[in-house]
């Protein structure tokens, strides 16, 4: 008994449609007043913005946990524009960009 092979479709050539959406994005979410998220936002949107140390201590938190809330939290999650400055004379400075 041969074992017959059988014909395969393939989708060469061929060509798919662009991804596109047409539901808008899901709004952000809200922020609550008073939380530690806020008060480092409240840093972030200073002029002179605040160093990973400055909001370490307001928060009283550890420098990895605000890294990680830059990163994540409101970079990701809120979609908030954050910028990263080094100045002579000080550590590395973050700001919002509004």
């Amino acid at each position: 008994m041969a074992k017959t092979k059988t014909a395969r479709k393939t989708a060469v050539g061929k060509k798919t449609a662009p991804l596109t959406t047409t539901e808008p994005k899901a709004p952000l979410p809200t922020l609550r007043q008073g939380t530690k998220q806020s008060l480092i936002i409240e840093l972030l949107q200073r002029p002179q913005g605040a160093t990973v140390a400055e909001m370490a201590e307001a928060a009283e938190w550890r420098t990895h946990t605000v890294r990680g809330l830059l990163a994540g939290a409101l970079k990701k999650r809120l979609g908030l524009t954050i910028v990263s400055e080094k100045t002579e004379g000080r550590a590395r400075t973050y700001r919002v960009i509004t």
